[in-house]
């Protein structure tokens, strides 16, 4: 009988891992400066960027919120002192990270490398 209960509790937990995985944005990711930025969960749905080396160590680079790889929220540009709407996306190993305004109108993407 407790053969059969911790056989059925491993093919739970081997079931249920996929969907306890973390999404695709959650690592570190080198920017094409150099720079390592990493992406947590910071709460339900939400995940958070935070400058790992450089001038800006230590700093936020925004909050995405999102899932199965495509992600919206808020991009700060911190050698500018300015948010910009924000948009990502996660293609393999490559993060695809865009900031707008002006409804759109201008904005500046860049890739960066999973690390």
């Amino acid at each position: 009988m407790k053969r059969k209960l911790l056989l059925a509790c491993a093919g739970f937990v081997l079931l249920a891992g996929p969907a306890l995985a973390d999404e695709p944005i959650v690592g570190s990711w080198k920017r094409p400066n150099g720079t390592i930025i990493q992406y947590s969960s910071c709460g339900s749905d939400m995940y958070c960027g935070t400058v790992l080396t450089g001038e800006y160590k230590g700093k936020s680079i925004g909050s995405m919120s999102g899932k199965d790889g495509t992600y919206k929220g808020k991009v700060n540009k911190l050698d500018e002192g300015k948010t910009y709407n924000g948009k990502a996306s996660v293609s393999g190993s490559t993060l695809s990270l865009s900031g707008c305004v002006m409804g759109g109108l201008i904005c500046k993407s860049e890739s960066l490398t999973r690390q």
